[in-house]
């Protein structure tokens, strides 16, 4: 009976061990622990997409229903520091010789700029331009800081790939709506306002304007309104408002020729108690009065631009001699007198290399108002460090009887 009971208690401990290898032996399959794996990845993915969800139904709780201009536009910040010195020889400091320095576009100090430009729907653009200037300023104290201002503010849209619309309602010059603007000038840009502005009418401070661009193929028109107040009254230190129109036609030629009509017609509006908006440009369709012959014998050439409506035409020339250097010469006329011309040719070295050099000739002849000018200019120009420049240089002005000569110096940094 032992026997009995020893061989069945055998039997089950042998099928019992058999029972649960086979169980060790499944938990062990690989098969098996990768099947467990996934059932339990899948349970934490799927935890994770719930989780996912409600945070974005709490997001779009805030986000706004329409995107802005300004999503995901970037502002790139430029400035600019000129810095222009002069040593002049001359007999006296008279007011005389100081009419002279100011007429040859002399005017030392301190010139900073920053300008923020910010992208607005890819193709539009936004300009704001804070500038502190002590150049051709007086100053009684010794201090030579200044406050930073606002000086001009443009927006550029870009309609399409020939048509281009901007408006600039604060520190509106003609060059900002011109075709040209400078470009030879400030690459090779001179010791002086004169040899590095071009002609006079680019440079005229005219308040606000608006205008439109057009291009097609080889050929690029501008034309722009403009209000500014140019000119004093009669007796007054008050500055005449005035309407005026500008239009420039550029010509691209093969082998880097650019030739450019510039016209800009000014009409003084009625009465100098009338105040416009920034952004309102007047269009007056009453016919001006015109300059009789005894006019400028009568008047003088400031006081008639009160009166009178005037204009002027230039005609610019660009033109690159090699890689390096590049040659330009422009001429400008006055309606009021069409007898005074301006004048100027410039050429210059405008590579990035660490040494380069330029040189200008400028004058004016037959101002009624004013003594014929004559001035000359040269200099060496050194790339000291990244977008850090010196420029030594010598420049002589004749004026009439009056003649100085000098040695200067202008320091510009870019960052």
């Amino acid at each position: 009976m032992d026997k009995l009971k020893g061989y069945t208690k055998s039997s089950q401990d042998f099928f019992a061990g058999l029972i649960h290898g086979r169980r060790d032996s499944a938990s062990r399959n690989p098969i098996e622990i990768l099947k467990r794996l996934q059932r339990e990845a899948f349970s934490d993915l799927m935890k994770l997409r719930d989780r996912q969800d409600k945070i974005e139904r709490t997001l779009s709780f805030y986000k706004p229903s329409k995107a802005g201009p300004f999503k995901e536009s970037a502002t790139h910040v430029r400035g600019q520091v000129d810095l222009l010195g002069a040593l002049l020889m001359m007999d006296n400091i008279s007011q005389q010789n100081l009419d002279v320095i100011s007429r040859a576009g002399i005017s030392t100090g301190v010139d900073s700029r920053l300008i923020f430009e910010t992208n607005i729907r890819q193709k539009d653009t936004l300009v704001a331009e804070f500038s502190t200037s002590q150049k051709g300023k007086e100053h009684h104290s010794d201090g030579l800081g200044s406050p930073l201002s606002l000086s001009k503010l443009c927006y550029m849209a870009k309609v399409s790939d020939w048509l281009s619309v901007m408006a600039i309602p604060i520190g509106a010059q003609c060059k900002d709506v011109g075709v040209t603007s400078s470009s030879f000038h400030q690459q090779g840009k001179g010791l002086t306002d004169v040899s590095s502005g071009g002609p006079p009418l680019l440079n005229l401070h005219n308040g606000s304007a608006i205008g439109i661009m057009v291009r097609k193929s080889n050929i690029v028109a501008s034309l722009a309104q403009l209000v500014s107040g140019l000119g004093k009254q009669l007796g007054s230190n008050t500055w005449e408002k005035c309407s005026s129109t500008f239009g420039e036609l550029a010509c691209q030629f093969p082998g880097g020729m650019k030739v450019s009509l510039l016209g800009l017609y000014q009409v003084p509006l009625p009465s100098s108690e009338v105040k416009l908006g920034s952004l309102t440009f007047p269009i007056l369709s009453s016919k001006p009065r015109q300059v009789s012959e005894t006019a400028y014998e009568v008047f003088p050439l400031l006081e008639t631009r009160k009166q009178f409506s005037t204009g002027s035409v230039a005609l610019m020339v660009e033109s690159e001699v090699d890689d390096t250097t590049k040659i330009g010469g422009w001429v400008e006329m006055n309606k009021l007198n069409p007898r005074s011309v301006h004048w100027g040719i410039s050429m210059a070295d405008v590579s990035e290399d660490s040494f380069g050099w330029g040189m200008s000739l400028n004058g004016m002849i037959g101002d009624l108002a004013s003594d014929d000018l004559f001035q000359v200019e040269s200099y060496l120009k050194f790339n000291v460090a990244h977008k850090f420049c010196l420029k030594p240089g010598l420049v002589y002005v004749a004026d009439g009887q009056t003649k100085l000569a000098g040695i200067m110096l202008r320091s510009s940094w870019s960052f």
